[in-house]
């Protein structure tokens, strides 16, 4: 069987296991990857030049996370020491390792940091199953997996326990249950599904995650905030000639909405590829041994990329839309990830006759009033996920019930009875953290992978909804437009409605907006459909399917138009789509 590499980065420390964790806290001391931690916190000192730095007098501290230094090598071996013995019976059977024991509590509030650098670092335990074609084995882990995960918390907070106890001379007198094991773990195995060959041939050795476990919440540190740039399609596979390392990379199966997608990624964007499972439903056993519908490749070498950093292609043989990223810090963000599939979702829906929907859409219904099923449109910045959590907000008042189909990407299919009904793509949602309710954030915390919450631009990604109402088919009655960069005033109300399919397709295809620097755009902007992925890309298709579902709509009395957000007018970020929801909850109770 392959062996996979454990690691440990500045960024992170991976460990790899197909046996039993260690059952004892000393052992936690003694694996391989506790020195390599002890490095990357002694390098840390050494940049800052350090004071703490004294407590190693006369020790080499010259090391990385792949070959640590004496000194890192011996404080892993007095630590683990210290789980079960004190110091002055370390002093007498370890004598080697004496010296560290100069200042016992200089020593322990090291420890105190070292623990905290510990939980600082994006922390992953990896299980490997093993698979066979009649049964997925990763049912059967299921408790040893949870336990397992379980177990190395136990075990790294008692080590740290029994240390500090032995060099302070005292227990606490308050316990703090910190997440102190992995705080990302994954299940995978050998999954045989009918792979194409030739181009995809690579792909066939690639383990897939089978299960996740997130210790939440998350907070990961992306190098970039923002997507730049757009995804442009290609005519060449860019799998094409390419080689990717089986013990390198690992694949992710999702259902995004109906389909089925395969997403490959170098274990370099790892923690960004396993937040994945709190936005699409991770694939079940038969579905993660179809043939998909989508494959992406995070993290292909520039000689596939043709220079472009993002770019889709058609296979017309096999039926496949095959996504490509290039390997770069530029691609470390979350965007990359969530908007290739969605790319790759809308080309697909497109070329099956639905048309794909870069928006929101909710089926609620007002106290006193029949259920509606509202979309509403806009690219990112518009507020159309911020109207969705002002509805959120102000459910009390105004709200009997509420089920959000799709938050940022769904389409549209039309029914045998010329109704129109929204498809969703996602469970959860990638949503700004300065734009939305602090009690609501604060309130799902629980829940939540947060991105970069120190900077501009922080993120969170949170599950909403249950797969099965995604995935139903919900008829819509009400199609707006987000509009957030005119003001509200007797000439521009926040709820208008537009009397005619062509002047809807002129708001709806103009897709102005004001950028809110979540991409590289800036002021007010145009959007071919509001919806750069796929639908410019495949322009002459998607604005037959626009006509077509357009005229659909007026026909079968679904009110179209645009709901003023404000949220790209300075003063106005919460305010805005909280008084467009009033104005559309206003609306819909006269309609009846």
């Amino acid at each position: 069987m392959l062996q996979l590499r454990g690691e440990v980065t500045p960024r992170r420390a991976m460990i790899y296991m197909t046996g039993a964790l260690c059952t004892q806290p000393a052992q936690v001391l003694q694996s391989q990857h506790a020195a390599r931690v002890i490095q990357g916190y002694i390098n840390r000192l050494l940049a800052r030049e350090s004071e703490e730095l004294a407590l190693f007098q006369g020790l080499d501290l010259r090391g990385d996370e792949s070959r640590p230094s004496p000194a890192a090598e011996q404080l892993a071996r007095l630590l683990a020491l210290l789980v079960d013995m004190r110091p002055e019976d370390i002093r007498i059977k370890a004598p080697d390792v004496a010296g560290l024991l100069r200042d016992p509590l200089a020593l322990a509030e090291l420890v105190e940091r070292l623990y905290d650098y510990w939980r600082s670092l994006e922390r992953y335990l990896i299980f490997e199953g093993g698979a066979d074609e009649s049964r997925d084995r990763a049912v059967e882990g299921h408790m040893p997996f949870i336990t397992n995960n379980q177990d190395l918390t136990m075990l790294v907070r008692e080590a740290y326990r029994r240390i500090e106890r032995s060099l302070r001379g005292y227990w606490p007198r308050v316990y703090r249950q910190v997440p102190a094991g992995a705080n990302m773990s994954l299940l995978i195995d050998e999954v045989h599904w009918p792979c194409p060959g030739g181009d995809y041939e690579t792909l066939r050795p690639i383990r897939m995650v089978r299960l996740a476990l997130l210790a939440l919440p998350v907070i990961l540190y992306p190098r970039r905030t923002a997507r730049k740039g757009k995804f442009v399609q290609v005519t060449r596979n860019p799998l094409h000639g390419v080689t990717l390392d089986p013990a390198q990379w690992l694949c992710l199966p999702l259902r995004v909405g109906e389909l089925n997608f395969q997403v490959y990624f170098d274990r370099e964007y790892l923690a960004l590829a396993i937040s994945l499972v709190n936005l699409f439903e991770l694939a079940g056993h038969v579905e993660a041994r179809c043939k998909p519908d989508g494959i992406l490749v995070f993290g292909l070498p520039e000689e596939a990329m043709g220079g472009e950093p993002t770019v889709f292609y058609v296979d017309e043989q096999e039926e496949i839309v095959v996504g490509g990223v290039l390997k770069c810090e530029d691609v470390d963000y979350f965007g990359y990830f969530k908007k290739m599939i969605l790319t790759l979702h809308n080309v697909i829906m497109m070329r099956r006759g639905r048309l794909p929907l870069h928006g929101a859409m909710v089926r609620l219904r007002l106290r006193r009033g029949p259920a509606v099923g509202i979309a509403i449109v806009g690219d990112s910045g518009a507020g159309k996920s911020e109207t969705l959590d002002a509805f959120n907000t102000l459910a009390a008042e105004w709200i009997s019930d509420m089920t959000i189909i799709f938050d940022d990407m769904g389409s549209l299919a039309l029914a045998e009875d010329g109704s129109l009904r929204g498809y969703g793509t996602e469970i959860g949602a990638f949503v700004r953290l300065d734009e939305i309710d602090p009690g609501y954030a604060f309130g799902h915390l629980d829940r939540s992978i947060l991105m970069n919450p120190h900077r501009w631009n922080a993120r969170v990604v949170l599950p909403l909804t249950e797969y099965k109402e995604v995935v139903a088919g919900h008829p819509l009655d009400v199609l707006l437009y987000a509009n957030n960069y005119e003001p509200v005033d007797e000439e521009h109300p926040a709820v208008e409605l537009l009397p005619t399919p062509e002047q809807a397709l002129e708001v709806f295809r103009a897709g102005y907006r004001i950028g809110k620097g979540t991409t590289d755009e800036q002021g007010v902007v145009s959007t071919y459909f509001a919806n750069p992925f796929g639908a410019p890309q495949m322009r002459e298709v998607h604005e037959a399917l626009a006509r077509k579902y357009f005229q659909a709509a007026y026909e079968s009395g679904v009110a179209v138009g645009q709901l003023r957000t404000r949220l790209g007018i300075p003063g106005w970020e919460r305010e805005g789509p909280r008084t467009a929801a009033e104005a559309l909850f206003r609306y819909l109770q006269d309609r009846g």
